[in-house]
């Protein structure tokens, strides 16, 4: 990550200290896992695959947001990649729910906080 061109931007309000990032993002992958875990596990009569579409497509978003944010340095794009991850990550959600509401639940964390990181995306944007 370009933690050097990231520091010289102006952040919008409530920017947490880059050294929070990591540790929130690591107890939420731990939570994304569980969560796919439990979801594939669940015995039920239900089809899986749209699940899997979606949880697969929400977590080819969020791979791609930080390459186009720090690298390329693209606040725009990098706007309208969270966008569909939130859309991708709110079906996922749903879907999900329909098999095992814990592991729909579990989610839930990790749906807040890219919204919070949209807010941080678009305030960086309209202020850099």
């Amino acid at each position: 990550m370009n933690l050097t061109w990231y520091e010289t931007l102006n952040k919008p309000a409530f920017t947490p200290p880059a050294s929070v990032f990591a540790p929130a993002w690591a107890i939420l992958y731990i939570f994304i896992f569980i969560s796919f875990v439990i979801f594939l596990v669940t015995k039920t009569n239900e089809d899986k695959t749209q699940g899997i579409a979606l949880f697969l497509a929400q977590l080819i978003f969020n791979m791609l947001w930080s390459p186009v944010f720090f690298y390329w340095k693209n606040m725009s794009l990098s706007l309208v990649i969270i966008v569909l991850l939130l859309s991708f990550l709110l079906a996922t959600i749903i879907s999900f729910f329909k098999i095992s509401k814990i592991a729909a639940l579990l989610l839930i964390p990790y749906f807040l906080w890219v919204c919070f990181a949209a807010y941080l995306n678009y305030g960086f944007m309209i202020m850099n």
